[in-house]
């Protein structure tokens, strides 16, 4: 069976940005379904890898992204979702969780070549990140109660089009199984 990782994706998070408010009560409702796949990889030594945004702070690092979404006004949806000692991080700076990242070499490294994709924007982010993957050849799962939208009518678009353009497996956290 190939090695499987949970990616989270841009869940660390202000929430300082233009759709914010529509986003926030979605992202309220997925954190619970964030959390229980974090602690089912965790139990099953699946590496857990942090892509995130660093919403222009080029500087900035992990540690720095973290800290800055813990300190702001919405830490209860950071706090419970925070990376721990063994998880890994990928700091973004668009919207595929490979655009210029390491992520492509990291997975090669992990002997990884399934994704479960969590976070959000469903719409945006993991969508694209569910089509890059998809033409890397990597298999894709997406717990749709895992992810955050902005838009629910897009977000069901994008879920449609990740499991019938790609191949996606849409489920949601409790029917998943390492």
């Amino acid at each position: 069976m190939a090695r499987t990782a949970v990616i989270v994706i841009d869940m660390i998070n202000t929430y300082d940005h233009d759709d914010a408010d529509l986003l926030l009560p979605s992202a309220r409702s997925a954190v619970p379904a964030v959390v229980k796949l974090l602690d089912l990889a965790r139990r099953h030594d699946v590496p857990v890898i942090y892509a995130n945004d660093n919403f222009g702070q080029w500087r900035s690092h992990h540690g720095e992204i973290v800290e800055t979404a813990l300190a702001g006004p919405h830490a209860d949806l950071v706090r419970p979702l925070r990376p721990d000692e063994e998880s890994l991080f990928v700091v973004k700076a668009r919207h595929s969780i490979f655009y210029e990242t390491p992520l492509g070499y990291l997975l090669g490294q992990l002997g990884v070549k399934h994704l479960v994709l969590c976070g959000q924007v469903t719409e945006q982010c993991v969508l694209y990140s569910a089509l890059d993957a998809h033409i890397r050849h990597l298999k894709v799962t997406v717990p749709r109660d895992a992810v955050a939208h902005i838009h629910a009518d897009l977000s069901d678009a994008a879920l449609r089009m990740m499991e019938r353009n790609m191949a996606a497996e849409i489920l949601t956290a409790e029917e998943l199984k390492f």
